[in-house]
């Protein structure tokens, strides 16, 4: 028997690259045409902040704690844990976040999504990336539109929108949404590069992104910005 230290990452993997990719077009095939839904809820949040950001932000939470809901439910436990066990115990974590946006959402003065300067920008660029950009990868790789991520149908797009839209939050308990879409978009990253796929770096990116944004306004202020 080999020692523990001779294993290497992909050893662990329970699936084959074709597998993980056919899953994503099993999905598409299984929702559509509900992704025309999901990217004009994208869209709408994004008008929203950019226009009235102050008298829509329950409904940008709510809109938001809905997809992850959703993404957690349908992606994640009906589709994801068939070919990885440890996708059952991901799921939670995607209600999860789905209550606390909802929670926070809904106190007074829990959300606000107004944050101007490079800190913004930012946070649209990762916005306009994950609903845009991701969604190219597929064909761009020669895999083809069927296997396309979608915001709102696959977990990286709208985990990595929430980090764009997190940007442009403040809010005391702003913090407390933080930790499950940075762990997702590890272990995201984990895995594609695991498989070897290029477009690993796309989680990474989104990360190191809004993780630089994030220690450049703590720097600025020598506190966290809450607002």
């Amino acid at each position: 028997m080999s020692e523990w230290w001779t294993y290497r990452a992909e050893d662990f993997l329970l699936f084959s690259p074709r597998v993980y990719w056919r899953m994503f077009e099993s999905h598409n095939a299984a929702l559509w045409p509900l992704h025309v839904l999901t990217l004009a809820a994208g869209l709408l949040i994004i008008l929203l902040v950019a226009w009235r950001p102050g008298t829509w932000a329950r409904w940008i939470a709510f809109i938001l704690a809905a997809l992850w809901v959703f993404v957690g439910w349908s992606f994640l436990w009906n589709r994801y844990a068939t070919i990885n066990w440890a996708a059952a115990y991901v799921a939670p974590a995607f209600a999860v976040e789905g209550v606390l946006l909802l929670v926070i959402g809904s106190l007074r003065d829990g959300l606000a999504f107004d944050r101007r300067g490079p800190a913004g920008w930012i946070g649209y660029l990762i916005l306009a990336f994950a609903l845009a950009g991701q969604p190219l990868l597929a064909p761009l790789q020669g895999r083809g539109w069927a296997s396309s991520e979608i915001f709102g149908i696959a977990p990286d797009p709208t985990v990595i929108a929430t980090l764009g839209l997190l940007l442009l939050a403040r809010g005391k308990l702003l913090p407390v949404l933080l930790p499950i879409p940075a762990l997702w978009c590890l272990l995201s990253g984990l895995t594609l590069s695991t498989m070897g796929e290029p477009q690993a770096w796309a989680p990474y990116a989104a990360l190191a992104l809004a993780a630089a944004a994030w220690t450049w306004m703590i720097i600025r202020r020598r506190s966290w910005p809450i607002a």
